[in-house]
Parts: C-alpha cells; structure tokens; sequence
C-alpha cells in the first residue's frame, strides 16, 4: 500500500489523534502503529514551491513586459501601431483569450495534478479578455464617459466563464469587476460627485457588501451555486468588514480636506457601529456553526478595537505601557480561547463516555 505524503504539520496532527484514540482505548497498539507506518513526512514541499514559482513567473513576465515596452525601439513601433482600429485589438485579445482558455481547460483534464501552472493559464486569459471588452468599449464609445458599463459586462461574461468552466479564479473576477461596476456606476450617476445618497464610498460599499453577504445566504441550497458560494461569501464578507474598518476611520466623509478638520474622536460612533457588526457576526458564526462568520466577526472586531486604540491613545500613552496593554489583552484573549477549548474538549470527553 501506497504511503501518504504529509506534511510535518498534518503529520504532527495526525500523530497526536492516534496517540488521543489509543488512550481512550478507541484503538489497541498494533491498529496505532499501522495507522502510523500508512504515512510519512515528506522531505521538502514542492507544491508550495511550484504555487510561488507560478506566481513570481507571473510577476517577473508581468516587469518584463514592462520593461519592453519602455524600451525606445519598441515605443516607436507601438506608435507606428497607434492608428490599429480598436476593434482589431479587441478581437485578437478575444481570440488569445479563448485560446489561452481552451489551452486552461484541455491542461486541467490531462494535467489535474499541474494546478497552478493550469491555473496561471487562465489567468493569463482573464486579461486578455479584459483587454477585449476595454477595446471593445473603446470601438462603440459615443463620447458618454459611461465606462462602468464596461464592468457589467464583464461580470456577465467573467461569470458565464466560470460556471461553464467551473473556475473559481474566474468567478473571483466577476465579483472584483462587480465591485468595481458598483462603485464607478454610482460615481457616475452623481457626476463623480463625493456622495451618493448621501453615502461616500466606504459606506456605499457597506451596503454592497452586506447585499453580497445577503445574496449568499438566499442562495444557500441552490445546487448551481454550490460550487461558488464559499468564496462568494468571504469576497463579500472582504467588501463589508474592509468597508465598515475604513469608515471607522474617516467616517462618512467624502474628501480627505474635509477629514482633516474634524477630531478623530468625533468620529466614535462609527467605531462602535463596526464593532457591533463584527460581533454580531461573531456570535451568529458561533451559534451556526458558521466557520466564516465566526473568523471575520473576531479579527475584524481585534482590528476595530485597536485602530481605535492607535487612533485615541498613541501620542498620549507611554510606549512601554501600551506594548505591555497589548500583550496584556492578547494573553487575556489567549487564556479565555484555551478556557473555552479546554471545556469543549471536556465535554466531547464527557459525551464520549455516556455513549459508551
């Protein structure tokens, strides 16, 4: 029998289960042992290293074309180019799009095990296909300045993609070009005006954000969305708490000017609104099970907490006391986290006992 290659954290687990089973008796020593000698720890983690090499490729391309482009030779060529029509751009970055995409798709069903190179494939699509609606944008432009339409459709198109292809990278850029239609359709509606509704942008995405958040919990059960509500669901969660955390900030005001002349303490309900949130979503993740709402309710409320503290308190609090504050509460935090382990792990003890 083949062994399974873990890793030395997965390992450490899983040595700690047998060893928990084999106290209470769930297991006898040979079963322990066997299930020991059915793994190993492997020696270095190239999946790791292939997922960061992908991305570093990606990235130093991304420099060298960059470099190319400001290269004297190059810019005079791509001058002599200027008077391309842009529908003839469009249609190339939508023909190196659907090849790319095609390429993805047909590497994912004889390669599955080569995920990130795959995945880097189809990222490389994505833009090719921004690139092709930008274009195509430009071709039928009528002087309007409406370019958010511009991100509808690449919602609609990002979105069509990824069910079709079942890819969540996919999926991740029609909610990015989601909100980002959001966001420069009601700058646009106001004539990029500083509020809209009465609402700057943080606030606007606020309400973007817990629509988001709404919409995942009304499509909970459809089988269609199965697929893409988890990271629907933290990209939404992302777009409320970053929000909510910036408007503790700067309140509801639309420009930094107006920011400036106002004390940060007069900006105190804002804070606690956001803290509210964060634990009543820490409490609804507790009481539901909800691993997500759980996790972003406790860090945001950490955030919260201490943006305010370094709002109020910085200049006016002797750098050792604070430090010693700060680990003071994270210690505090600690010993409550392993009270209420310690308590779990007694009663899952308790309910094992029972049933025996």
């Amino acid at each position: 029998m083949a062994k399974l290659n873990l890793d030395r954290q997965e390992s450490d687990f899983l040595n700690d289960t047998i060893a928990h089973w084999q106290k209470e008796n769930l297991l006898n020593a040979e079963q322990a042992e066997k299930l020991r000698n059915s793994y190993e720890v492997k020696g270095f983690d190239w999946m790791r290293l292939a997922k960061y090499s992908i991305w570093v490729a990606l990235f130093c391309g991304a420099i060298a074309i960059g470099s190319f482009i400001v290269d004297d030779a190059v810019i005079n060529w791509i001058k002599s180019l200027y008077d391309t029509p842009d529908i003839i751009i469009s249609i190339l970055s939508g023909a190196a799009a659907a090849g790319l995409y095609y390429i993805g798709r047909r590497r994912e069903k004889q390669y599955p095990e080569k995920i990130f190179s795959n995945e880097a494939t189809i990222f490389l699509g994505v833009f090719f296909t921004a690139s092709c609606i930008a274009y195509l944008g430009k071709t039928f432009d009528n002087g309007s300045g409406h370019y958010p339409v511009l991100f509808l459709i690449s919602v609609f198109v990002y979105a069509f993609l990824a069910y079709r292809m079942q890819s969540r990278l996919i999926w991740l850029f029609a909610l990015v070009s989601l909100g980002s239609w959001f966001g420069t359709e009601t700058g646009y509606q106001t004539n990029w005006a500083l509020y809209f509704l009465g609402m700057n942008y943080p606030l606007r995405f606020v309400v973007f954000g817990l629509l988001l958040v709404g919409a995942c919990h009304l499509l909970k059960g459809k089988k269609w969305f199965t697929y893409f509500w988890e990271l629907t669901y933290v990209v939404g969660m992302l777009y409320l708490f970053m929000s909510l955390w910036l408007l503790s900030i700067f309140g509801n005001y639309g420009s930094l000017d107006a920011w400036w002349q106002i004390k940060q303490i007069s900006l105190y309900y804002w804070g606690i609104i956001s803290a509210v949130v964060a634990g009543l979503f820490l409490l609804y993740g507790l009481k539901n099970k909800d691993v997500v709402s759980r996790e972003f309710g406790i860090t945001f409320l950490i955030i919260f907490l201490y943006t305010k503290y370094f709002e109020y308190f910085w200049d006016h609090t002797n750098k050792t006391l604070f430090f010693a504050i700060l680990a003071l509460s994270f210690w505090l935090i600690g010993r409550k986290a392993e009270k209420i382990w310690n308590i779990n792990t007694k009663s899952n003890k308790n309910s094992s006992v029972t049933a025996d």
